[in-house]
């Protein structure tokens, strides 16, 4: 069994859009709520991504971006 939350004082409009959106899918509100609190709970935050980003390795290329581009553009001729 999961925990409880609780949202207060949601606007009408957001409350309304919420619900047919959850009656589009079949779902209950409760259902289609959780399936979205899932979604952004999955999703990194950008502080998250800075992070893993700042413990990556560099990426160091072995050709210059213009001549990889030059030689691209070549080949598609």
């Amino acid at each position: 069994m999961g925990r409880l939350v609780q949202v207060r004082e949601v606007p009408e409009h957001v409350h309304r859009t919420l619900k047919a959106r959850a009656a589009q899918s079949g779902t209950s509100l409760s259902e289609y709520l959780r399936g979205e609190l899932a979604l952004i709970a999955a999703r990194p935050t950008p502080e998250e991504v800075r992070a893993r980003l700042r413990e990556r390795a560099p990426v160091r290329a072995r050709e210059r971006p213009a001549a990889i581009i030059r030689r691209l553009r070549e080949a598609g001729s």
